[in-house]
């Protein structure tokens, strides 16, 4: 089954600032959240992450019932830092 997506406002102005600078489309982080390259958890919330040029795209994400919630979402080119050879389990 199919999870909604649910967009912040905070997200939604985040997107939009991406989209200018790097030409981020909505599509595009919801196509990360349904099918990350990898999905990693920091603190309290889940990180669904691609790769993207020579950076990552990082969607951070909550989860409740049939619902993602998109907290943030942010292009980085620091790879190494974020990116697990051993992601944590689901």
């Amino acid at each position: 089954m199919k999870k909604q997506i649910v967009w912040t406002k905070h997200a939604e102005e985040r997107q939009q600032q991406w989209q200018q600078r790097l030409g981020i489309t909505r599509e595009e982080i919801e196509q990360v959240l349904t099918a990350a390259q990898q999905i990693v958890a920091e603190d309290d919330v889940w990180v669904a992450q691609a790769k993207r040029g020579n950076g990552l795209l990082r969607v951070v994400f909550t989860e409740i019932g049939n619902t993602q919630r998109i907290v943030t979402l942010y292009w980085t080119n620091q790879v190494k830092r974020y990116w697990q050879e051993e992601p944590h389990e689901r």
